[in-house]
C-alpha cells in the first residue's frame, strides 16, 4: 500500500469526506457540504518529521504514517490505559517502538486522545486498519453532528 491508494479508499468509502493538505500531512477530513474550513479529523498522512514529532523517523526514504482518532474505549482494548499528554516536544510515556513499520501502533504524540497510527502498512495490516478506519469516520460524523452549524 502507498499513501496515495489509502487516502483514495478513504475518499472513495468514505462519504462527505474531502482531502486538505494541511500542516505537511493530507488529511481526510468529514466536511459535508464543505460547511466547515476543513471539517472533523478522520485520517492523516504524515511523509515527514516535524518539531514537535520526530519519534516515528518519518524521514528515511519512502516511510510515511497513517494517524487516526478511535474511541478512548477502542484504544484501550487495544493499547491498555490511556497515556498522559506528553510535554512539547516529548512523545507518549508507552513501551513501544514508534518507528516499527507495517504494525498498528499507539500516535507517538496523541495517543492521550486515542489516536492510533501505522507506518507503511502492507495490505494485511490495511485490511486490519479499515474497521479502525471506519470507527474513526463514525466518530468524525458524531463530533460534526455536535457542531452548531
Amino acid at each position: 500500500m502507498n499513501a496515495d491508494e489509502i487516502l483514495e479508499y478513504c475518499l472513495k468509502k468514505l462519504a462527505g469526506t474531502v482531502l486538505v493538505n494541511s500542516w505537511g500531512e493530507r488529511g481526510i477530513f468529514y466536511n459535508p457540504e464543505g460547511k466547515l474550513k476543513r471539517g472533523i479529523y478522520v485520517l492523516t498522512v504524515k511523509g515527514k518529521d516535524g518539531e514537535n514529532d520526530s519519534s516515528s523517523n518519518l524521514d528515511r526514504d519512502e516511510i510515511f504514517r497513517v494517524n487516526l482518532g478511535v474511541r478512548k474505549a477502542t484504544f484501550s482494548k487495544l493499547f491498555g490505559a490511556i497515556p498522559k499528554r506528553p510535554g512539547k516536544g516529548e512523545t507518549v510515556s508507552m513501551q513501544y517502538d514508534f518507528s516499527s513499520t507495517d504494525c498498528i501502533l499507539p500516535h507517538p504524540v496523541y495517543a492521550w486522545m486515542g489516536w492510533i497510527c501505522s507506518l507503511n502498512p502492507s495490505k494485511k495490516t490495511f485490511a486490519e486498519l479499515k474497521p479502525l478506519i471506519q470507527e474513526a469516520y463514525d466518530y468524525a460524523k458524531e463530533k460534526y453532528a455536535k457542531k452548531k452549524l
